[in-house]
């Protein structure tokens, strides 16, 4: 199976909520959790920075990647948003078999 989980972080709850909607409604994603607020620090434009955060965790299929990154880019407000794609190794054969079909639909 080649599943994959994206991870997406959002300046706010409202917009992980729009992004998961991006990602759900075209099946691009069979499930989007929501986890937050996290804490985020990170280097931006030569600073040191801190935000409140959101963050997506998308069960996906890695050749919709392409995919989830364009849908992502249309609702996101970052300038550069985080948005990373990792293989799914393992794990329960049901539930990777259910995100295979969710992501399979027209």
């Amino acid at each position: 199976m080649d599943v994959c989980q994206i991870a997406i972080a959002c300046g706010t709850e409202e917009e992980a909520a729009a992004v998961a909607e991006a990602l759900l409604q075209p099946h691009l994603a069979a499930c989007v959790q929501i986890v937050g607020p996290v804490t985020s620090r990170y280097w931006w434009k030569g600073a040191l920075e801190s935000a409140t955060e959101w963050v997506c965790l998308a069960k996906s299929r890695t050749e919709l990647v392409e995919r989830v990154v364009a849908a992502v880019r249309d609702v996101h407000s970052y300038e550069v948003p985080e948005i990373v794609a990792t293989p799914i190794v393992g794990g329960d054969a049901i539930y990777l078999a259910w995100v295979e079909g969710e992501t399979s639909a027209p």
